[in-house]
């Protein structure tokens, strides 16, 4: 049995039956369609049911937002398990695409003074939608084994630029809206029917690193990226998000299971970086080469020991 309680915000994107069958907690982020807020996550709502009004939304053309979770939301939701006695490991989206991070730093150095006998490690997972839940489902494992809060914080700093997260979207619109493109090159890209395809790269930030021409291209692109960086597909996880695009996410998965992948996970796409991507968004999430160079990986290596050294 666990010492230790994971925590996950709704950006994991996991499907609800592992976060169920993994005992991972979430924390949701609040999202908005024309003014009025929802929860992007609830428990006990199918999250596909959320997802497909987020985007049909955003279809038809409505005002969509997402707020960060903030420290108090994280304060609130952590609380209980280190009342029960718990140490608690917190594992959020991307420190580059968005503020949580740091939000959950602030809440473990606040409630620390609360709890001075409890752990609460905060890592960043480098990663966005499925490729933070993949991240956050390794350490359940991990955890599952028996290994320490402190063992599994350190996986996941060690592990967490070898997840690969690629995707492209529908519409440059989006991407213009929150300033991944020009307004320049979202008129050319439309006119041209050009599809940008983006990636986690190693600051841990979404950007464009090819543009296809066409879809079928775009998606082509995603293929060939999991091709050329994969280390051993047959026995990994794999995981798909779609932002309601579900006929394609499939016909991805078959095209992977052809390059040797046993088990792909797939979801609608988080609305956190959803609402920045739009509607006709697919991404990819795999365990592959890292994504650091060499002097990179030794700066985040020594970075992480020093972090390790202050919590313990």
């Amino acid at each position: 049995m666990r010492s230790f309680d994971i925590y996950v915000d709704s950006a994991a994107n996991l499907p609800d039956d592992l976060i169920k069958e993994y005992d991972i907690k979430v924390i949701s982020y609040t999202c908005s369609i024309d003014g009025k807020d929802m929860e992007c996550y609830e428990d006990g709502v199918p999250f596909a049911e959320t997802a497909k009004k987020f985007y049909a939304a955003m279809r038809e053309g409505s005002e969509t937002k997402t707020t960060l979770v903030n420290a108090d939301k994280i304060t609130t939701a952590i609380t209980p398990s280190l009342q029960a006695g718990r140490d608690v490991l917190l594992i959020t989206i991307a420190e580059g695409i968005s503020g949580t991070y740091n939000q959950g730093v602030f809440a473990a150095k606040e409630l620390k003074e609360h709890f001075p006998d409890r752990k609460v490690l905060v890592a960043q997972s480098a990663n966005a939608s499925l490729g933070e839940g993949l991240v956050a489902l390794y350490a359940a494992k991990h955890a599952d084994l028996g290994e320490s809060v402190d063992a599994c914080y350190q996986w996941v700093i060690d592990n967490r630029f070898n997840i690969h997260g690629i995707c492209t979207v529908d519409s440059l619109k989006y991407l213009k809206r929150g300033g991944r493109v020009s307004t320049a090159l979202a008129i050319a890209g439309t006119i041209l029917n050009i599809k940008p395809v983006l990636h986690g790269d190693e600051n841990s930030k979404l950007t464009v690193f090819s543009n296809e021409r066409g879809r079928k291209k775009s998606i082509a692109k995603l293929v060939e990226e999991f091709k050329e960086n994969v280390i051993d597909p047959e026995n990994q996880t794999i995981a798909i998000a779609h932002a309601d695009c579900e006929d394609e996410a499939l016909e991805l998965a078959a095209k992977l299971k052809d390059l040797g992948a046993n088990e792909i996970i797939m979801n609608y796409y988080d609305l956190c970086t959803g609402a920045h991507a739009g509607p006709g968004t697919i991404a990819l999430f795999f365990m592959g080469k890292s994504r650091l160079k060499t002097e990179e990986k030794e700066t985040a290596t020594s970075k992480s020991t020093v972090k390790t050294k202050q919590k313990a």
